[in-house]
């Protein structure tokens, strides 16, 4: 019956992806990419940060030691 027809013809597109949900998943999975490299991105740029700032504490507590060495303090 038509009714039959109907009801198969619904199924199908509850079933099948249709051209639209599929250019709709690829937009979605465009803008997870874009914030995926957007994290990765800052993510490094805090690595970077953070290994020049661990130099730089290292090089003052450096300088700190041998300042108290010389003034004849215990900086242990």
């Amino acid at each position: 019956t038509t009714q039959d027809v109907q009801n198969i013809i619904t199924a199908g597109r509850e079933v099948f992806a249709t051209k639209e949900d599929i250019t709709g998943l690829g937009q979605r999975l465009d803008v997870l990419t874009n914030a995926v490299d957007a994290y990765a991105k800052k993510a490094d740029a805090y690595y970077q940060e953070m290994t020049a700032l661990l130099h730089k504490v290292q090089r003052m507590e450096e300088w700190i030691r041998r300042v108290a060495d010389k003034v004849g303090i215990n900086y242990g």
